[in-house]
């Protein structure tokens, strides 16, 4: 087998919204939907991962996500720093502290968003790391850069995806393993 990325296809989704379904490539299509879960996404044939994804909202709002086991999400442990930018403002700060989530995009009115979220051992019972870094067009070319920790020690098999204050997101989403 040669190294690379591998699509990890759910083994099941679940979600709050009009509609998702998971495409015949692994990828996840969801339309108004404000929390999608995906399971069966990590396994223990690889230990990090790669989460793309690209979507849009009626207003604007950011996505924050939480590893999930076994159909329950992990809402304690996460801890993260942030830098942002938005033409000329740069801000860095500490976002959290054990908080009950971790973020993943900012999306902005009808602007097209999207993400890249690098995981690091999510199946491995220790704690986990992951970077996420957003973009908006909202403006400027808006930028999150999210890295964080998360403190709590399991074998986490998928994610959750939850729309802050309920709001709605469209979009694609896929999750490949690194083969190495």
């Amino acid at each position: 087998m040669t190294n690379g990325l591998v699509v990890m296809t759910p083994s099941s989704i679940a979600y709050s919204g009009t509609s998702a379904s998971i495409n015949a490539d692994g990828s996840v299509v969801f339309s108004a939907c404000s929390s999608l879960s995906l399971n069966g996404v990590f396994t223990g044939d690889y230990d990090n991962y790669m989460v793309t994804v690209r979507g849009d909202s009626t207003i604007g709002t950011s996505w924050y996500f939480r590893f999930r086991d076994a159909g329950t999400d992990s809402t304690s442990g996460y801890i993260e720093q942030r830098i942002e930018a938005n033409g000329t403002s740069v801000v860095a700060k500490r976002d959290q502290i054990g908080g009950t989530y971790g973020w993943i995009l900012a999306t902005y009115n009808t602007h097209e968003s999207g993400a890249t979220v690098y995981i690091f051992g999510p199946k491995l019972v220790q704690p986990s790391a992951y970077r996420s870094v957003s973009v908006s067009d909202y403006t400027d070319a808006f930028m999150r850069d999210y890295a964080g920790t998360h403190s709590v020690s399991n074998d986490y098999d998928g994610l959750t995806l939850i729309g802050q204050s309920s709001v709605v997101l469209t979009g694609l989403l896929t999750v490949f393993g690194f083969n190495q």
